[in-house]
């Protein structure tokens, strides 16, 4: 088994320490989700590992064949070379092939009648069948189909900086590799995309360190996390769910020298669990008795108010109308007669394949385009905020909190209490020490974190939010979706990442691509599954209908092995819970103990399992003991 450790690890950026000492050990298999507020150089950890990048001391151990394929956030690309050329450009050999195979196609395609290019693509294309060529140039095209590009000759320089991205990912996936360094793969993919490589990356056999938003992403693919904070690195065993099961519990523990208990963890919790994935793979006993420990807190902590709860202009009855809205582009219909009415509270998700229109209809909501036909009615208390996909040019040389002091130098929160703007950036994640910082020296997520607080001290009452999620942080988004959940106006959000939409909205405006816009009530999570429970029934009616009907047959009885089991199978579950209780005692007395308290998770995850079998081995039991 392939393995890469990692001792030693510092860098230095400038003044910055981003981490002192770090030390790691990836396995073969691992899927390991690093995490961190943007500024704690997660981007930059990949690229040192990748040997991109050099650190001020790191000591590196693995085989000497070991291979670190690296995707970057925004990778560098070569306009003039086509998709796949870019795809198969690549030192390993049987990729290298594949770029030989393509060159000789358009060799020939420009002469077919040379008979030099018609030797050299016969060659090629018996290299092709001997080593098996042919199979990766399938999952390649399939891999790119699959992200959404289908047009393979095209030159990367008139594609979009989304899908440069995708075919970037594209080349890292086909790639062979010992260990995957994805940095936000994400970003840029609708739905469909982000649950195809959800299911590829979790059956991929190499290890993986990914950085994502994504929070039901990390939870499907993780079996680590590795969290950066506070110049260290802490490696939590496990998914998304179990790190913040684990986090919220260490917390608990904590609580005694802390003057807050962050809550957003059993919260972020509650909403993991509801998932599809997670309830049909949660043991319910473990739920059930986590959220005892979750009332308890919330009881604990009923009076303490949420760091983002600003007060908002105040919005009259009259918010927003809207009656039969078209928009179209050349010939393409992009919004065709949609009405719509808001009214303040409203959370909405507009929803749809890339390309649908979303931000075109977000634009004409908020008055940056004009629709071809229909009218748009603004109520005149309306103020509106419109965080746009691609942030606006910032002045490199003014400092955090100048631009900051652009839109307020206070701000009156929920409770009647004025808040500084030097107050404000602490609440979003900026200590004290740097709001004197130059915005030339932050992060692309730190500017994003920054725009967004800035547009919040103009104390909105409308909130348009264009993928508010890329490249932003879990804890910044944490405290976006605290801010939205007590928000009184109305937010209408553009978002691929389906955590944030379960949290921040309840209605859905859905775009099909042809200018249709539908409204639904409901979870946006539920509405997915609802549309692929719906797919299965079509591809299934057919197979129904041509089945013969079959005889019943007569109910299967116990045998005697499984009548012995039977009468011993209670009294084993007992044990196990006793046994699940006793550990769970024991991580309570763990103090701040937090490798032993990892090794405890590990074990009750395990008894969890083994209840969760015996659980379901007693159903199938009991169901037969019925038919005695």
């Amino acid at each position: 088994m392939s393995q890469l450790i990692v001792e030693n690890l510092s860098h230095t950026i400038g003044a910055k320490t981003l981490f002192e000492n770090l030390h790691f050990t990836v396995e073969s298999g691992d899927k390991v989700g690093l995490i961190g507020i943007n500024g704690t150089g997660k981007s930059t950890l990949l690229s040192i590992i990748a040997g991109i990048e050099d650190a001020d001391t790191l000591t590196k151990d693995h085989p000497n064949d070991y291979r670190i394929v690296y995707l970057s956030q925004d990778p560098e690309v070569d306009p003039s070379l086509t998709v796949l050329e870019t795809v198969f450009k690549s030192d390993a050999p049987l990729i290298r092939m594949n770029l030989a195979y393509e060159y000789a196609v358009q060799a020939l395609t420009n002469d077919p009648t040379n008979e030099e290019r018609q030797k050299q693509f016969e060659k090629v294309q018996n290299e092709m069948d001997a080593s098996g060529g042919w199979d990766l140039n399938s999952t390649a095209r399939t891999i790119l189909t699959k992200l959404g590009i289908t047009t393979f000759d095209k030159k990367m320089g008139e594609l979009s900086g989304g899908q440069q991205k995708r075919v970037a990912l594209a080349k890292a996936l086909i790639e062979p590799a010992d260990l995957l360094l994805l940095d936000e793969p994400t970003n840029h993919l609708d739905v469909e995309s982000i649950t195809w490589l959800q299911d590829y990356l979790m059956n991929e056999s190499s290890a993986v360190i990914f950085v994502t938003h994504d929070r039901y992403f990390l939870d499907a693919v993780s079996t680590h996390i590795y969290e950066l904070a506070d110049k260290k690195l802490y490696a939590h065993a496990g998914n998304y769910g179990d790190f913040i099961e684990s986090k919220a519990l260490r917390e608990e523990m904590e609580r005694a020298t802390e003057s807050k208990l962050q809550n957003r963890y059993r919260s972020e919790l509650k909403w993991i669990q509801r998932g599809a994935r997670a309830r049909s793979t949660k043991q319910k006993a473990r739920i059930e008795r986590f959220e005892a420990l979750e009332d308890q807190l919330q009881k604990d902590n009923v009076n303490e108010e949420m760091d983002a709860n600003l007060r908002t202009t105040r919005l009259g009855r009259k918010v927003i109308e809207a009656s039969g809205l078209s928009k179209s582009f050349g010939e393409r219909k992009i919004i065709d007669d949609f009405s719509f009415l808001l009214q303040s509270g409203d959370r909405i998700a507009i929803v749809g394949p890339n390309g649908a229109g979303k931000t075109t209809l977000l634009n004409l909501v908020s008055g940056k385009i004009s629709p071809d036909n229909g009218d748009i009615d603004i109520g005149s208390t309306v103020k509106i905020a419109h965080f746009e996909q691609h942030i606006p040019n910032m002045d490199d040389h003014k400092r955090m909190i100048e631009y900051i002091r652009e839109a307020s130098n206070d701000i009156e929160d929920g409770t009647g209490q004025r808040i500084s703007a030097s107050q404000m950036l602490e609440r979003f994640l900026f200590p004290s020490r740097v709001h004197g910082t130059l915005i030339e020296k932050l992060s692309g997520g730190e500017r994003k974190r920054l725009y967004l607080l800035k547009l919040l001290m103009e104390q909105p009452n409308v909130l348009l939010l264009d993928e508010p999620t890329n490249d932003l942080d879990i804890e910044t988004l944490g405290i976006l979706e605290d801010f939205i959940e007590t928000f009184p106006g109305v937010v209408i959000t553009i978002s691929h990442d389906r955590f944030f939409l379960d949290r921040t909205s309840s209605i859905l405006w859905m775009l099909d691509g042809t200018g249709k816009v539908e409204i639904q009530d409901g979870v946006y999570t539920d509405y997915l599954e609802t549309l692929k429970e719906r797919e299965e029934q079509v591809e299934e009616q057919p197979k129904r209908q041509l089945e013969p009907v079959e005889p019943k047959v007569q109910k299967k009885r116990m045998s005697y092995m499984e009548r012995k089991e039977w009468e011993t199978i209670e009294q084993d579950i007992e044990t196990i819970e006793e046994e699940i209780q006793a550990i769970e005692a024991e991580m309570s007395g763990a103090g701040s103990d937090y490798d032993k308290l990892r090794e405890l998770t590990i074990i009750v995850d395990e008894k969890n399992a083994e209840y969760e079998q015996l659980f379901e081995r007693w159903s199938y039991l009991q169901q037969l003991q019925e038919n005695q």
